[in-house]
């Protein structure tokens, strides 16, 4: 008879993407410290200045091309040989399903993919790194990077809490918890189940009323030794 295999859901934050060398919005010297938050990644600022709304993401496409995956992706892929896992991230890049990663809910959009400019779920592939100022979504509205930008709705926040509340793990990796409505995903979890937070710094957890384990190191450090605890524990 088949055991059933424990179902571990890993919410991850800008901080697994760091350890590969891509900037965070909250880096002082990355990508981010030469734009404003209101000029780039706002729908006023898509309205305002197209070109260097496009620009900037193209900008950020091309770079996430040129990192790799890190041993925190490595060893997230690597537990689904153990456990059904899925992967909820506040991260745009591709790094988890490069890394070998199967089941990934993006709650804030993709680089690698456009959108339709008046249907929020119409997305689809880019090819490259360049989003060229006129191309068209499949309804023949202007195309707009595939992101959910600041003062939007998430429209995938449902999915992601509706597989929270599967979890029988739950891991928190490189995430203030400060971003919401991502942050309140905490909320959705069963009150039994363990709740693990690897992290170089201490997230505010005060809504967590399940049992924490703290990992303080970073995602790349981290991962790789939580991943074997949780096989030495639960794995099937």
């Amino acid at each position: 008879m088949e055991v059933k295999r424990k179902k571990v859901v890993i919410f991850t934050g800008a901080g697994v993407s760091a350890d590969s060398g891509i900037s965070t919005f909250r880096d002082a010297d990355g990508l981010w410290d030469n734009y404003r938050i209101e000029d780039v990644c706002t729908p006023e600022a898509l309205a305002r200045n197209r070109k260097l709304v496009i620009d900037f993401y193209n900008i950020r496409r091309k770079d996430m091309f040129s990192k790799q995956p890190n041993a925190g992706h490595y060893a997230i892929a690597e537990l689904e040989k153990y456990f059904d896992v899925e992967v909820i991230t506040q991260n745009i890049d591709d790094l988890h399903e490069r890394a070998g990663s199967s089941k990934i809910t993006h709650l804030h959009g993709e680089l690698r993919k456009l959108r339709s400019s008046r249907d929020e779920m119409l997305s689809f592939p880019i090819e490259g790194w360049e989003q060229k100022l006129d191309d068209k979504a499949p309804d023949g509205t202007l195309a707009r990077p595939f992101v959910v930008f600041f003062g939007e709705g998430v429209p995938m926040f449902d999915q992601a809490a509706k597989i929270a509340a599967t979890a029988d793990i739950f891991v928190i990796v490189g995430t203030s918890l400060v971003v919401y409505p991502a942050a309140s995903l905490v909320r959705y979890i069963r009150p039994d189940i363990p709740v693990y937070v690897v992290d170089p710094h201490k997230p505010d957890v005060s809504g967590i009323r399940n049992p924490i384990e703290f990992i303080q190191m970073n995602s790349a450090k981290g991962m790789p030794l939580l991943k074997d605890e949780l096989i030495r524990k639960y794995g099937a």
